[in-house]
C-alpha cells in the first residue's frame, strides 16, 4: 500500500512537468516531421552526370570500336536489343519520372549544374533515338510524361529539379530530332534507304554516305 501511494504521489507531483515535457517533445517531433514532409529530393548531380557520361562512352564509342569479331554482338544489339534494352530503359525512366513531383511551386526550379547537363543529355537521347530507330517508343514516352505533368498539375503538384531535368532533356531531344529530319528531308540517298512513313535517318548512315565516302 505504501509503495502504491508513493508511486501515485510521485506521479501527481511530476504530472504537470511530465505532461509539459511530453507536449514539447510531441510538438518538436511533429514540426520535424512536417519539415521533412515538405522537403523535396535535391538535384542528383552526381547521378545524372555519371549516367550521361556513361551513356555517351558506351553508346557512342561502341560503333567506333566495333570490329568483325563482334558481329554476333552487333547483331544482338541492333535487333534483339530493341526489345530487351530500349523498352525497359524508357519504362524505368518513366517510373522514375512519375515520382519527381512536389507540392511547392517555388521548388520547381533547376539549379545551374542541371541546366549545363541538359544539352549533353538531350544530345545523347537524340543519338539514341535516331541511331537506334526508336522514335515511336520515344515519342510515346514523351507524351506519357506530358500527360502525367498535366494530370498532376490539376492536383497542384509540380515537377521537382530532377523531373524538370529529365523532361527538359526529352523536350530538347524532340527538337533536335525535328531539326535533324527537316535538314535531311530532301536527301535522295537517305530517302531510298529509309522509305517508311516515319523518316528518321541514322547518324552513322549519314556519316557513311556523305562524309566518309568523300575521303
Amino acid at each position: 500500500m505504501e509503495a502504491t501511494r508513493r508511486r501515485q504521489h510521485l506521479g501527481a507531483a511530476g504530472g504537470p512537468g511530465a505532461q509539459l515535457g511530453a507536449s514539447f517533445l510531441q510538438a518538436r517531433h511533429g514540426s520535424v516531421s512536417a519539415d521533412e514532409a515538405a522537403r523535396t529530393a535535391p538535384f542528383h548531380l552526381d547521378l545524372w552526370f555519371y549516367f550521361t557520361l556513361q551513356n555517351w562512352v558506351l553508346d557512342f564509342g561502341r560503333p567506333i570500336a566495333m570490329i568483325d569479331s563482334f558481329e554476333l554482338l552487333y547483331y544482338y544489339d541492333e535487333y534483339l536489343g530493341h526489345c530487351m534494352w530500349y523498352i525497359p530503359f524508357f519504362l524505368i525512366l518513366f517510373m522514375y519520372f512519375s515520382g519527381c513531383f512536389t507540392a511547392s511551386k517555388a521548388e520547381s526550379l533547376m539549379p545551374g549544374p542541371a541546366l549545363l547537363l541538359v544539352a549533353p543529355s538531350g544530345l545523347y537521347y537524340w543519338y539514341l533515338v535516331t541511331e537506334g530507330q526508336i522514335f515511336i517508343l520515344f515519342i510515346f514516352t514523351f507524351f506519357a510524361m506530358l500527360a502525367l505533368v498535366l494530370h498532376q498539375k490539376r492536383k497542384r503538384l509540380f515537377l521537382d529539379s530532377n523531373g524538370l531535368f529529365l523532361f527538359s532533356s526529352f523536350a530538347l531531344t524532340l527538337l533536335l530530332v525535328a531539326l535533324w529530319v527537316a535538314w535531311l528531308w530532301n536527301d535522295p540517298v537517305l530517302r531510298k534507304k529509309y522509305p517508311g512513313v516515319i523518316y528518321v535517318p541514322e547518324p552513322w548512315a549519314f556519316y557513311t554516305l556523305h562524309v566518309s565516302s568523300r575521303h
